[in-house]
């Protein structure tokens, strides 16, 4: 095992709602998720002290944050602050999604 380069096989994988999978790798105060939503997945409305970056990488899904919604698609960003509520909902594709957090989610890990 590398300390730099974990293969998919060392990553830490959850299935975190019905349909919603992802693949994390951690530094020291931050996290990258890899999040696979399969076609009409749900990740539901919650909330978490970390904060939350994130691109589409594929696919389209509305989210919503906060009071606002928005259907975004590959190449698209978003933010969460810490305890904003959101959720978010697949459309008819698959969608990927990378999300960074900080810090770490232990419950990711």
């Amino acid at each position: 095992m590398s300390r730099y380069f974990p293969t998919t096989e060392e990553c830490s994988q959850h299935t975190i709602f019905p349909g919603v999978h992802i693949r994390t790798a951690a530094a020291d105060s931050m996290m990258l998720s890899v999040v696979t939503l399969e076609p009409h997945a749900v990740v539901e409305e919650h909330e978490h002290p970390h904060e939350q970056v994130g691109m589409v990488l594929e696919g389209k899904a509305i989210f919503w944050i906060g009071g606002e919604e928005k259907t975004l698609q590959a190449g698209d960003l978003y933010r969460i602050p810490s305890h904003v509520r959101h959720r978010v909902v697949a459309l008819d594709q698959p969608v990927r999604a990378l999300d960074i957090f900080h810090p770490v989610r232990q419950e990711y890990l």
